[in-house]
C-alpha cells in the first residue's frame, strides 16, 4: 500500500510504486565507488564512497569537510546511476561506527538531474523541499518520494537549523526507467470552475520550465498515478480538487487540439502509447476524439503523420486508458495533437511501449548528456534488421547445442564416478559432498498429500532485500535417515513423532502468508479448525484516528507502519492496560494488506486476525483493533516505545568500567536475564497452543517500559535486517543463522526448532546484539555446519560462550542446540531454569 487512501488508484501499466522499490546498489555494492562523489570530505576515511547505507567501512559514513550551517545548503553527496531510474524511496542513516560516531543529518534536501547539467530541486506534492532525516546515528529512516523522480544523478544535501557536524549514509530505491522518456512539452493546465468550488488542473509537480507552456521537464503525466473517475475528488494527498489531472479547455485552443511533444533518450521502435483520460461527460469532459502524431528520428519530422480515432463512450463515465497503436515507428521524439471531443480534455498519465533501435553506424553523443544514442544512416528510412535477427538466432542455437554437449559429457563423467564409488560411500559422505559444494542446495516441492517429492538444485543462498517473495518452506532432503524412517503415509495421526517430538505433516499445517511476506505462525490444522468457528473479538477502529509516524517495513503483501492512535482506550477491553491518560495517543503498529492482494492473501489476512485475537499473553504482542470494513484491510497491534530488542541492546553496554568511561547507557545482567525469561514465558504460551513461531530472534522482540518484552513477528519486513535472511532457489527466504539443522536440511519446523532459535536469541542478548550469530562463517559455511550436526561426528561448530555469560546460562544454550530434538528442553523447562538463575 503505497498510498494509504481507499480512493487512490495506481497505473498498473507503468511503474507500480509498491513494486518499483528495489535498492539500487549503495548498500549492495552494485553502485561502484567511482560513481559516488561529494562536494567535500572531512578526511580520507569519510570520503563519499563510505556513504553507503548500513555499511561501517572507513570511519563509518560520508562527512563533509566543514560543519553545515543554516541557510547555506551547499554540501552534497552525489550518486550516478549510469542510466535513468524511477526512484520512489530514499533511505538515510548517520555515522555510528560501532558506537564511536554520533553525527547524522536531521534534515536534508534532494536535487536530481537527468543529463548531469540541469539540476532540479525535489518538492513534495505540497511544495515542501526539506525531508525529515535521522534522530540518531544508527537507525535507518526510509522516506517515500511523493512524487517519485526520474533521474540518473541524485544529490543528498544535509540541512540544519543550527551549526552542526553531519554525516550521512544513503540508499536509493526504485527501478530502471524503461520508457526512455526524458521530457515532455505541453500547454499549461487550466482552471475549471464548478458550481461549488474551482478545480485546478495544472501540472503542479512539473520539473521543467513553466511560463506560457511547460518545457524540458517531467511531471504528473509520468508519475505513475492515475486520476480518479471523479476528477473533483483528487484529495488523496490533502491537496486541491483536480490535483491528479492536467486539463485544458477548448476555448483556449482555436486550432481545436492540444499539442504535446515527447523527447526520448535515443531512437526507439514505438509500438503503443497509452493515455489515461477522464470521461465525466456530464461535466463536458471527454476523451480525445482524434490524435495525430508526428515522428522525428534525427532533425527532421516525418511528413506523413499517424492518425488514430478512439471509440467515444457516452454511457460509462469512468476514467480509462486509451491505447494508440504507433505501428512500430522509429523516432527519438513524438509530437501528438489531441483533438477535443467536448469542452474539456483531462489527462493524468501517458506511457509508451517501445524497444531501443539498433543500427550499424557509430555512436554519436546525445544532446541530453545521457548514454549515447544510435542514429540510423538514413533517418527517413526504417532499418531492415531481418538478417541480423537470423544471424543472432543461429548463434543462439549453436551456443545451446554446445552447452547441451558439455552438459552431457559432464553428466556422464559424474555418473561414472558415482557408480564407481556407490559401493563404498555411505549416506553421510553423500550429504557431506552436497553440503560442501557451493553450487548445490536442496529444494522442497509442496504436495497437498502427506507425501513429498524432492529434487536437487544448483542454486546457492543469496542475500536479499525483504521486499521480495515470502518466507516459504526450506528444503527437504530426500534420504533414508534412520530416525526419520517413518513416512507420513504410515502415520495414522495428524502429526508425526520425530525422536519423540511431534512434527505436523506439511498437509496438516496452516501456514498463513503474513502481511510482510513471512509466515506469522505455523499452526496445526486441528487448532485452526477450532478457531474457525469463532468470531473476531476485536472492534473496528476509525482510520481517521490513525496518524502515521514511520514505516517499519514492508513485504510482498503489505506494509507495517508505526502509528499514533487517538482515543484507542475507548475501543479496548478492560484487560488492556495503558500507562497514559485517555487524551494521549497510543503508539501502535498497523499491518496493512495491499489493495491489490489476491484472494488467498486476503483470506490469510482475515485468518491471521482471527488467530491474533485469540493470543492473550503478557509477553505476546496483542491485537487491539481492526479496519476491515473497507480497503486497505488493517490490523492494529501493540507497539513498545523502545523498539525492537536487537536495536535496544545494540545501543546499550554492560555495566562496568568501560560503560562509565564511554558514558553509554547500560543494562544490568539481572535485566538481561529478566528479558530472556519473558521471551521464554511467551514461547511457553505459544507452544502450549502448538503454535510454531519459526522466526524467533531479538529483532522480533519488542521492548517497553521497565524492560518489558513482547514477542512480535514483523522483523523480517525491515530493511535493517535484510542481512539476516537468505533466499534459496530464488524463492525461500530463511533466517538460517537462527534455524535448527533439521529445519534447514529437512524442512521440519516444530517447537523443538523454536527452542533452538531461543538458544541463539539468548546468545544475542548476552552479546548485547553487537554481533551476528556465526559472524565468522559465510552463509555456505553455516549450511555446511548443519551437515556436521546431522552426522554428529563431534565436528560441528557451536556459538561461543559470551563474555558476560555464566556457565549456567551457557548450559541452557547448549541444551537448546542438541542434535536430537527429543533431548532439547521444553520452553516450560527453560522458563523454570531462567527463573532459578535470576537473583
Amino acid at each position: 500500500m503505497c498510498r494509504l487512501h481507499t480512493l487512490s488508484k495506481m497505473c498498473l501499466v507503468t511503474f507500480h510504486h509498491c513494486v518499483c522499490r528495489y535498492p539500487l546498489g549503495m548498500s549492495g555494492g552494485q553502485i561502484q565507488d567511482e560513481d559516488i562523489s561529494a562536494s567535500s570530505q572531512w578526511s580520507e576515511t569519510t570520503a563519499a564512497r563510505y556513504g553507503r547505507l548500513d555499511f561501517e567501512e572507513g570511519d563509518g559514513a560520508w562527512c563533509p569537510e566543514m560543519s553545515v550551517e543554516p541557510d547555506n545548503v551547499k554540501e552534497f553527496l552525489q550518486i550516478d546511476l549510469r542510466s535513468l531510474h524511477f526512484i520512489t524511496l530514499v533511505g538515510t542513516q548517520g555515522r555510528h561506527a560501532g558506537g564511536m560516531g554520533n553525527e547524522f543529518a536531521q534534515m536534508y534536501k534532494i536535487k536530481y538531474s537527468r543529463d548531469g547539467s540541469r539540476w532540479i530541486s525535489w518538492r513534495n506534492r505540497q511544495g515542501k523541499q526539506v525531508i525529515e532525516g535521522n534522530r540518531n546515528a544508527y537507525d535507518i529512516v526510509l522516506k517515500d518520494l511523493e512524487p517519485p523522480i526520474i533521474a540518473r544523478f541524485v544529490r543528498f544535501m544535509p540541512v540544519t537549523d543550527h551549526s552542526m557536524n553531519v554525516c550521512m549514509r544513503v540508499e536509493l530505491y526504485g527501478c530502471e526507467w524503461l520508457d526512455g522518456l526524458v521530457s515532455y512539452n505541453a500547454p499549461v493546465g487550466e482552471q475549471m470552475t464548478l458550481p461549488t468550488y474551482p478545480v485546478y488542473l495544472n501540472d503542479s509537480v512539473y520539473d521543467g520550465a513553466i511560463i506560457y507552456s511547460m518545457t524540458e521537464g517531467l511531471g504528473q503525466l509520468t508519475d505513475g498515478v492515475c486520476g480518479l473517475d471523479d476528477f473533483a475528488l483528487s484529495h488523496v494527498y490533502n491537496v486541491w480538487p483536480g490535483y491528479d489531472y492536467v486539463g485544458w479547455n477548448n476555448e483556449s485552443f482555436p486550432s481545436e487540439y492540444v499539442e504535446i511533444m515527447f523527447e526520448f533518450d535515443r531512437i526507439r521502435n514505438f509500438t503503443t502509447m497509452k493515455v489515461h483520460c477522464n470521461n465525466m461527460f456530464s461535466w463536458h469532459v471527454k476523451t480525445f476524439r482524434q490524435v495525430v502524431c508526428y515522428f522525428r528520428s534525427e532533425s527532421d519530422w516525418e511528413a506523413t503523420p499517424l492518425t488514430f480515432s478512439p471509440v467515444m463512450d457516452e454511457k460509462n463515465p469512468s476514467a480509462r486508458f486509451v491505447t494508440v497503436n504507433l505501428a512500430n515507428h522509429m523516432a527519438s521524439a513524438i509530437k501528438c495533437q489531441f483533438y477535443f471531443a467536448d469542452a474539456w480534455m483531462l489527462f493524468s498519465e501517458i506511457t509508451f511501449q517501445s524497444d531501443t533501435a539498433m543500427y550499424n553506424t557509430t555512436l554519436t553523443p546525445p544532446k541530453t548528456g545521457l548514454p549515447p544514442r544510435l542514429p540510423p544512416k538514413n533517418p527517413t528510412h526504417k532499418v531492415d534488421d531481418s538478417n541480423t535477427r537470423i544471424l543472432i538466432g543461429c548463434l543462439v542455437a549453436i551456443i545451446f547445442i554446445l552447452v547441451a554437449i558439455i552438459v552431457i559429457i559432464l553428466w556422464r563423467q559424474v555418473w561414472q564416478k558415482m557408480l564407481e564409488k556407490a559401493s563404498r560411500r555411505m549416506l553421510d559422505d553423500e550429504l557431506t559432498a552436497s553440503l560442501s559444494t557451493q553450487s548445490e542446495t536442496f529444494v522442497y516441492n509442496h504436495n497437498q498429500s502427506n507425501t513429498t517429492s524432492e529434487q536437487e538444485s544448483n542454486s546457492t543462498y543469496e542475500r536479499i532485500f525483504p521486499l521480495g517473495p515470502d518466507y516459504q518452506e526450506p528444503s527437504r532432503l530426500l534420504s533414508k535417515l534412520p530416525e526419520f524412517a517413518q513416512s507420513s503415509e504410515e502415520s495414522g495421526s495428524c502429526y508425526q513423532h520425530v525422536n519423540g517430538v511431534p512434527h505436523y505433516a506439511e498437509a496438516d499445517i496452516v501456514n498463513l502468508q503474513g502481511v510482510t511476506g513471512s509466515n506469522t505462525y505455523a499452526i496445526p490444522a486441528v487448532t485452526m479448525d477450532l478457531l474457525s468457528g469463532k468470531d473476531v473479538a476485536v472492534e473496528e477502529f476509525p482510520r481517521k484516528l490513525l496518524t502515521f509516524k514511520e514505516k517499519l517495513g514492508e513485504g510482498q503483501f503489505g506494509e507495517v507502519h508505526l502509528c499514533e492512535a487517538e482515543g484507542m482506550q475507548e475501543f479496548m477491553n478492560k484487560e488492556f492496560l495503558f500507562d497514559i491518560s485517555e487524551d494521549q495517543p497510543v503508539l501502535v503498529a498497523v499491518k496493512m494488506l495491499r489493495s491489490d492482494a489476491n484472494k488467498n492473501a486476503r483470506n490469510d489476512f482475515l485468518k491471521e486476525i482471527k488467530i491474533m485475537s485469540r493470543l492473550k499473553d503478557p509477553n505476546i504482542i496483542r491485537l487491539l483493533a481492526v479496519c476491515i470494513y473497507s480497503d486497505p484491510l488493517c490490523m492494529i497491534t501493540e507497539y513498545m516505545e523502545n523498539g525492537d530488542l536487537n536495536q535496544f541492546l545494540s545501543r546499550h553496554e554492560p555495566e562496568g568500567q568501560l560503560a562509565l568511561l564511554s558514558n553509554a547507557p547500560t543494562v544490568s545482567f539481572n535485566n538481561l536475564c529478566y528479558m530472556a525469561t519473558q521471551i521464554a514465558s511467551g514461547m511457553k504460551y505459544l507452544s502450549s497452543l502448538n503454535f510454531v513461531h519459526r522466526d524467533l530472534a531479538t529483532r522480533n522482540c519488542l521492548v517497553g517500559k521497565n524492560y518489558t518484552i513482547k514477542i512480535a513477528d514483523f522483523g523480517m519486513s525491515r530493511n535493517l535486517y535484510s542481512g539476516d535472511y537468505y533466499r534459496i532457489q530464488g524463492r525461500a527466504v530463511l533466517p538460517i543463522r537462527w534455524m535448527s539443522w533439521e529445519s534447514i536440511l529437512l524442512g521440519k519446523f516444530t517447537t523443538a526448532s523454536d527452542v533452538w532459535a531461543f538458544g541463539v536469541t539468548l546468545w544475542e542478548i548476552l552479546n548485547f546484539c553487537k554481533e551476528q550469530p556465526y559472524s565468522q562463517l559465510t552463509d555456505e559455511q553455516v549450511i555446511e555446519n548443519t551437515g556436521e550436526f546431522f552426522r554428529d561426528q563431534k565436528r560441528q561448530i557451536y556459538l561461543p560462550q559470551p563474555v558476560l555469560c555464566p556457565d549456567s546460562l551457557y548450559k541452557i544454550m547448549l541444551s537448546c542446540w542438541r542434535r536430537n530434538t527429543k533431548e532439547r528442553p521444553s520452553f516450560q523447562e527453560i522458563h523454570r531454569a531462567l527463573l532459578e538463575i535470576q537473583p
